[in-house]
C-alpha cells in the first residue's frame, strides 16, 4: 500500500515544480541580495529565509504526496483516506506554506532587488483578503460544499472536478491561514482575540460536518459502493471520514489558538492589568473626608 498505486498526476507534478522552481529561484536571489548589502547580511535574516523555506517546501509536499502519493489512489476507495486527503490539502498544507512566507521570494522574479520596498507592496496588496469574517466565511463555505453528495462523486468520477476540488481548497486554505496567523511582510488583521473566535467558528462548522456523517443512518456517498469494504461497511466508511474530519481539524486549529492566546495574554494582559492596579492603587477623593471634622 506504501510502494504501489503512485499516480502521475502531470497538472499536479507541473503546478508543483513551477511553484517550487518560482520560489527556489527567487529565494535564490534574495539570500543573494541581502548577502551583497551591508545591512541585511547578518546570520538571523539569512537562518530566518532557510526556515521559512523549509516550512514552505514541506507544505508544498505534503499537499503533493496527498495527490500523487497512495492516499490519492485509496482516496478514491475509501471515503476515510479521502477526508484525510482534504484535510491534508485543505489545512495541513497550506498552513506549513503560509509559516514558510514565500511572498517576498516569488516577488523576486518580476522586481528583483529591493526587498524592503518589496515587503511595502506585498503589505499594501494583501489588503484585499483583509476581511477575516469574510474570507473565513468562504472557506468554510468551499469545504463544505465539496463534502456534497454530488460533487462528492462527481470529484471522484471526473478528473478535471477533482483538479477544481483540490486546487480551490489549496487556495480557500491559504486564504484561511493568513487570517490567522502572520507571514511575513503580511500581517493577519485583527486582534488575536478575534482571530481566537474566528478559529471556533471554523471549529464549529468542522464539528457540525463531522457528527452528520458520523451519526447519520443513511449513506451519502454511493459512488464508494465497491468490493474493497470487506472489513467495514459503506456506511461504517462514512461514518470514520466524519470522524477524521471532526477530530483532524482539532490539532492545526487548537495550536494556532493557544499560540494566539498566548500573543494575547503576553501583548495585552500585562498592559490591562497593570491598568487595574494602578487604578486601585491610586489615591482617591471620596466625598466623605477621612475622619471626623467638628465645624
Amino acid at each position: 500500500m506504501v510502494f504501489t498505486h503512485w499516480s502521475a498526476s502531470w497538472p499536479v507534478l507541473i503546478g508543483y515544480v513551477a511553484v517550487a522552481t518560482w520560489h527556489l529561484t527567487g529565494l535564490s536571489r534574495l539570500v543573494r541580495g541581502r548577502a551583497d548589502g551591508a545591512a541585511a547580511a547578518d546570520g538571523p535574516g539569512l537562518a530566518v529565509l532557510r526556515r521559512e523555506a523549509v516550512l514552505f517546501h514541506l507544505g508544498l509536499l505534503l499537499v503533493l504526496l496527498a495527490l500523487v502519493s497512495p492516499v490519492g489512489y485509496w482516496s478514491d476507495v475509501y471515503i476515510w483516506v479521502r477526508a484525510t486527503q482534504t484535510l491534508l490539502v485543505a489545512v495541513v498544507g497550506p498552513g506549513l506554506m503560509v509559516l514558510g512566507a514565500p511572498w517576498l521570494a516569488f516577488r523576486q522574479l518580476w522586481r528583483p532587488g529591493g526587498s524592503e520596498v518589496g515587503a511595502d507592496q506585498i503589505a499594501r496588496g494583501s489588503r484585499w483578503v483583509s476581511h477575516p469574517r469574510f474570507v473565513v466565511l468562504v472557506f468554510n463555505v468551499v469545504f463544505v460544499c465539496w463534502q456534497l453528495p454530488y460533487l462528492y462523486d462527481l470529484a471522484k468520477v471526473n478528473s478535471g472536478v477533482a483538479l477544481a476540488d483540490h486546487a480551490s481548497l489549496v487556495a480557500a486554505g491559504v486564504l484561511l491561514w493568513l487570517q490567522l496567523i502572520s507571514s511575513r511582510p503580511v500581517t493577519a488583521p485583527g486582534s488575536p482575540l478575534r482571530r481566537v473566535v474566528l478559529i471556533v467558528g471554523t471549529v464549529g462548522v468542522s464539528t457540525v460536518l463531522g457528527m452528520v456523517l458520523v451519526f447519520g443512518n443513511g449513506v451519502l456517498y454511493p459512488a464508494y459502493a465497491n468490493s474493497a469494504h470487506h472489513f467495514m461497511t459503506l456506511l461504517d466508511d462514512q461514518q470514520l471520514s466524519g470522524a477524521v474530519l471532526w477530530m483532524g481539524m482539532l490539532p492545526p486549529l487548537i495550536t494556532a489558538a493557544v499560540a494566539l492566546l498566548s500573543q494575547w495574554l503576553n501583548d495585552e494582559e500585562p498592559a490591562e492589568l497593570s491598568a487595574g492596579l494602578s487604578r486601585l492603587t491610586a489615591t482617591r477623593r471620596g466625598g466623605w473626608p477621612s475622619r471626623p471634622v467638628i465645624r
